[in-house]
């Protein structure tokens, strides 16, 4: 999926072997937040995000003139750089910003009917933005990022519980396939297909979460505990590797915040309701910055 889950970046290390030593354990976690840091701090990573715009019946103009219906940063793209319009199940652009205007690094002559594919959108780009369509649901938007994005400049680096090895677990996966409906923070619902549960203990007691599919891994949405004051209020996001043998590498201390905590522009999936821990992860990303909050009193 394009969404581009950012803890997918250190993929490569998750799925190595276990390490046999403590030591190379927790070498093996600081690989994996370098990892993060650097995607977070990527041109085009969740910290460039500028807009949001969902596309309306008619059509819709963007660039940085306060008189498109969607408008870019100042400076950072030419004042009127095109229109978008829905025709049927496609998006036709219309390049009104001249050579300045590129579609997939390519010049744009003509009208371009815009790709939204999941893995590989179209990209157009003017200036340091950058914008793309994309679908939630039955609806489409256009998501713009600004590689100038104040947001990146003045991006601090996560921080991190400390590496807490008991909340690393060679998991159980128990097979139960079925469609689970997942709400967004926009308030949409969409089903999608979870393979099963996984079940671990901890302090003695037996646990539960139900995961979906992203890409090839397991992709965790939950809550817990720390969710009130030191980590992510909406919840936070774990990818492990498929089940093998029955059993999930399921890793706590790989847990990350979602794109939401950095941004409104995003469209987050919120945990459903059975993947409530009763005790506090205290292990993986804290929250950064004041979490959602910061953004919903703007």
């Amino acid at each position: 999926m394009y969404r581009m889950s950012i803890g997918l970046l250190a993929i490569a290390a998750m799925f190595s072997a276990a390490v046999p030593t403590s030591v190379q354990y927790a070498d093996s976690i600081r690989a994996w937040q370098k990892h993060r840091d650097v995607g977070l701090r990527s041109e085009d990573g969740w910290l460039t995000l500028v807009g949001l715009f969902w596309l309306k019946p008619g059509g819709d103009t963007i660039g940085s003139a306060s008189s498109n219906d969607f408008v870019l940063p100042q400076g950072s793209a030419p004042e009127q750089v095109g229109r978008l319009q829905i025709k049927g199940e496609k998006v036709i652009f219309t390049n009104h910003g001249g050579s300045a205007v590129t579609v997939n690094g390519r010049p744009v002559s003509s009208d371009v009917v815009l790709s939204y594919d999941e893995d590989k959108p179209d990209i157009v780009k003017a200036g340091s933005v950058s914008f793309f369509v994309i679908k939630r649901k039955d609806k489409l938007a256009v998501r713009a990022k600004d590689s100038a994005s104040p947001v990146l400049k003045n991006f601090t680096g996560m921080n991190y519980f400390p590496i807490n090895p008991s909340l690393h677990f060679q998991a159980r996966f128990i097979p139960d396939e079925k469609e689970i409906p997942i709400l967004n923070v926009v308030g949409q619902t969409e089903m999608q297909k979870s393979p099963g549960v996984v079940e671990f203990t901890y302090n003695g007691e037996r646990h539960q979460l139900r995961p979906i599919y992203e890409g090839k891994t397991l992709f965790f949405l939950f809550t817990d505990p720390t969710s009130k004051a030191e980590t992510y209020q909406g919840g936070r996001m774990l990818n492990t590797p498929l089940p093998a043998n029955s059993t999930v590498d399921l890793d706590f201390n790989r847990s990350y915040n979602p794109p939401c905590t950095f941004t409104p522009f995003a469209t987050c999936a919120r945990a459903p309701k059975e993947n409530t821990l009763p005790f506090p992860v205290n292990a993986g990303e804290k929250r950064y910055g004041k979490g959602h909050v910061e953004y919903a009193a703007r």
